[in-house]
């Protein structure tokens, strides 16, 4: 009997023990959600004049800043390594290293906000962008790594239950930490008389979300204690490094990969934008033009458990991803075109993403597990996250530039934006993602990954 199998078989037939562990791990990730997005609403403040109590940011700088979450774990590889570390050394040493990665960009982001350094600008950017950047490629290491590594710890729990629940729930949690940051970061802000203040609130979040999971750590070794008095799991069982050749051949881990870089690409950049969308285009008040955008995490709280309830106990994996897919690429159309520029049309179809944004994750996470063995799972999450990073950290850079290049008008003192560019892009990389489910579902019907089966046995 190898070790996972012990473990479902002693620990996680247990729903108490299993879905405990899946609550403690998943609001350490929410905690780092909340700091992932905490700037967002406040883009309108950051790319005020100073003289207009802003920080002077370009709508470039802000894109370069939002797009500095992924850049370390792009350029320098360290969400490959990540997985690898995962495989190799367990969840406990590895959620907490990310954890600390986390909570030390988030300082640094803190403390770049606090400071003007003088106004100084380097390689034309100013040294505050670079500095915040900089907290925030940091803070994106550590939040990648934990998200793989809370995905491992849920596949260990809920393999022959209720795998996709969980995933959902969990997905769920990390939605309400996007939704606080996108409703209360701006009224934080002013309450608090400083745009860093979030960031502090965010700060203290994590050393809470730290704790957490310490204690998640504490039941890992006590179970992973009582599985060494019965087994200690045979060789085949053990992660190596050949096998990642296993994985990186594998066409459906690619097409799922890929399905996930175009999909996320589409929602998590646009959130970026989406309140200075609000603002200008459906002339929606700044002091809650970031409650339509919170309405998407709001909505996939609800919907995520549900599709992933479905997914368990009907199946139809695939075609949940195709489903979701097209409304992603409808909501940005709607989103392009020119009409209806009031705040209540804009909130329906924030309510038609958000379905989207529930069908696409409650069926593709847990199905990761289904066309890689779980030995390989770190490395293959890590790999998935890995290529999705190089579209949240260029996208932003793209959009940003764009914006600045095409989309504004009227004066300085009165600027005007024009969306329709912006979100043509979007819902390009909305097509893309239709192509690729579909070719996801046809591969499915080929290998029989079981993708349209259910997940409960």
């Amino acid at each position: 009997m190898n070790v996972t199998n012990h473990i479902q078989t002693k620990l996680s037939d247990s729903a108490a023990a299993r879905w405990t562990a899946m609550a403690i791990v998943s609001f350490t990730m929410m905690c780092g959600y909340f700091i992932t997005d905490v700037m967002a609403p406040l883009e309108d403040m950051l790319t005020k004049s100073i003289a207009d109590g802003g920080l002077g940011w370009s709508s470039s700088e802000y894109g370069f800043f939002s797009g500095a979450y992924g850049y370390i774990n792009v350029f320098l590889l360290m969400l490959f390594f990540g997985g690898l570390i995962l495989d190799k050394c367990g969840v406990r040493f590895t959620g907490l290293l990310s954890c600390s990665l986390m909570l030390a960009g988030a300082a640094l982001k803190w403390y770049a906000l606090q400071s003007d350094f003088g106004g100084g600008i380097i390689l034309g950017y100013h040294i505050q962008v670079l500095m915040a950047a900089l907290g925030f490629s940091i803070f994106g290491v550590g939040a990648e790594i934990t998200g793989i590594t809370v995905s491992k710890v849920i596949v260990k729990w809920f393999t022959g239950h209720e795998l996709a629940l969980a995933m959902g729930l969990q997905v769920a949690m990390a939605r309400i930490g996007t939704a606080a940051a996108l409703m209360f970061s701006v009224p934080i802000a002013r309450e608090m008389g400083h745009i860093s203040s979030p960031i502090l609130l965010g700060f203290v979040c994590l050393c809470i979300g730290l704790l957490a999971y310490i204690v998640y750590c504490v039941m890992d070794r006590r179970l992973d204690r009582t599985v060494k008095q019965a087994s200690s799991g045979s060789e085949e069982d053990k992660f190596k490094m050949s096998d990642l050749k296993l994985i990186f051949t594998n066409k459906g881990f690619w097409l799922i990969t890929l399905l996930c870089l175009m999909f996320y690409a589409g929602v998590f950049p646009f959130l970026k934008f989406a309140t200075k969308l609000m603002i200008y285009k459906y002339n929606v008040s700044p002091d809650v033009a970031g409650s339509i955008p919170a309405m998407l995490p709001f909505g996939t709280i609800l919907l995520t458990p549900v599709f992933g309830s479905l997914y368990d106990r009907i199946g139809k994996g695939a075609t949940l991803m195709v489903i979701g897919s097209v409304l992603l690429t409808i909501v940005h159309v709607l989103f392009a075109l020119p009409l209806l520029n009031v705040w209540w049309f804009a909130v329906v179809v924030m309510i038609l993403l958000g379905i989207a944004f529930s069908l696409v994750p409650s069926a593709m996470w847990p199905s990761v597990p289904k066309i890689i063995p779980m030995k390989q799972l770190g490395s293959a999450y890590s790999a998935i996250f890995f290529i999705q990073n190089i579209g949240l950290s260029m996208v932003p850079l793209l959009i940003g530039w764009v914006i600045d290049a095409y989309c504004i008008g009227g004066t300085a003192e009165c600027p005007t934006y024009d969306y329709t560019i912006p979100m043509c892009i979007f819902a390009a990389f909305g097509g893309i993602a239709i192509l690729i489910s579909v070719m996801l579902k046809k591969e499915d019907g080929t290998k029989n990954y079981g993708l349209e089966e259910r997940n409960m046995k």
